[in-house]
């Protein structure tokens, strides 16, 4: 039942933190050390993976008539917008899939219960989100260059700690792009490289996490989903009416208050 209970709670955190620009993966592993999850740094990527997988779902439920229209124009070749955007996410996808593709054992060793570094590089997230407050509301559109740089601040969101959607969203940003514009994109340029990730573990073997059942996986799994989706329509309300470096402040404060309660409790 605690296999259970403790999945529950880590898709939960997932669904939310996935949107919110505070880092899924920071919050993860802090979760899995405060329920006292024992998994090696493989099973716990995996079921990092596997929870990633689900808000990856709930990112095609919740933008699914734009990811319908966008494959549409594509075989029909009607639309250049949406062949230009799929390119945009094709760049955008090429930093993170290198890193994965040929530092896979590197990054599995950084899930390993590393909290030190998890609260240091949520702190550093902080300072990230307030870079969004460098630039006034910009309306710039997303081109290819733009994109790869997108892509280069997906991929240093591998490291746990560091929000995907924050440092991406607060990037381009930076680069005059239109927030709106830029949440959306975001979000959709993480699910190819899910997919593909799923892809690669099931050409390896599968997605097996050996230190949980299956039932505690699927119950993560749907927990995962379902709150994504209402996480993932809020993230899109924040990015329209809230400023993203008002979460800078919760991430130094919790990257600062858990460096503070490892160096006590050691």
């Amino acid at each position: 039942m605690q296999e259970y209970l403790i999945t529950l709670i880590l898709g939960i955190v997932q669904g939310i933190t996935e949107f919110l620009p505070i880092s899924s993966d920071g919050h993860l592993e802090l979760a899995k050390y405060l329920t006292g999850d024992t998994s090696g740094a493989a099973d716990s990527l995996q079921l990092t993976v596997i929870l990633h997988m689900a808000t990856a779902l709930s990112i095609m439920v919740v933008f699914r008539k734009d990811i319908i229209r966008i494959l549409t124009d594509l075989l029909t070749k009607r639309d250049q917008a949406s062949k230009s955007f799929a390119m945009n996410v094709i760049l955008s996808m090429i930093p993170a899939a290198i890193v994965g593709l040929f530092f896979e054992e590197q990054v599995s060793q950084l899930f390993e219960g590393r909290i030190l570094l998890v609260s240091i590089l949520l702190f550093v997230n902080g300072l990230i989100l307030f870079s969004s407050k460098i630039r006034p509301p910009a309306q710039g559109a997303i081109t290819g260059p733009k994109a790869f740089v997108m892509g280069l601040s997906q991929a240093l969101a591998i490291l746990p700690g560091i929000s995907r959607s924050g440092s991406t969203i607060s990037t381009a940003m930076l680069m005059n792009i239109d927030r709106n514009q830029a949440a959306t994109f975001s979000f959709l340029m993480v699910v190819p490289l899910i997919l593909g990730k799923i892809a690669k573990d099931l050409m390896d073997g599968g997605l097996m996490v050996s230190n949980y059942s299956l039932g505690a996986v699927a119950l993560g799994f749907v927990s995962a989903f379902v709150t994504g989706i209402f996480a993932c329509k809020l993230m899109i309300l924040v990015v329209q009416r809230i400023k993203l470096h008002y979460f800078a402040w919760y991430c130094m404060a919790a990257g600062t208050l858990m460096i503070l309660y490892l160096q006590f409790s050691a």
